[in-house]
């Protein structure tokens, strides 16, 4: 299985707190982080398009970008069970999905709090931060899907 990368909101508690719960759970070392805010971030979001203000988290996956909940669920469905079944939830219509989603993506901030300073990875985490200069190598001559 390739390595996923997820990018996400490094000044959000809550998509902090993912990343942390992520991390505990990834035994196999599937997933990569990025912060949106980080000099790393900056390069992802020239090469994809992303926003500067998020209100997703991303998962960028064998080529493919998954935001919202099809991000959300996707990362769960590559983490061990039980939150591998959290997956199944895929079933469910995006249009039902991605409006919970966006109601919490909303408020994040205000329900679970902000950071003054983007997330810094752990001496131990660091390795699962990937630096520019691997990412421009990884996604050297990338097009978006037209």
């Amino acid at each position: 299985m390739t390595r996923q990368l997820v990018i996400f909101d490094g000044y959000c508690n809550l998509c902090n707190r993912s990343v942390d719960f992520i991390v505990k759970r990834d035994h196999q070392g599937i997933f990569r982080y990025v912060a949106l805010q980080s000099e790393a971030g900056a390069y992802l979001s020239g090469v994809f398009k992303i926003p500067p203000e998020p209100q997703s988290v991303m998962l960028i996956s064998d080529g493919k970008i998954y935001r919202q909940s099809d991000a959300a669920l996707m990362i769960a469905s590559k983490l061990k069970k039980p939150w591998s079944w959290l997956g199944s939830f895929r079933i469910v219509p995006k249009a039902f999905r991605d409006p919970v989603y966006n109601l919490v993506a909303t408020h994040r901030y205000r329900w679970f709090g902000k950071r003054q300073v983007c997330r810094m990875p752990t001496e131990e985490e660091r390795r699962l931060f990937p630096s520019v200069e691997e990412l421009k190598l990884e996604f050297a001559g990338f097009k978006l899907p037209v």
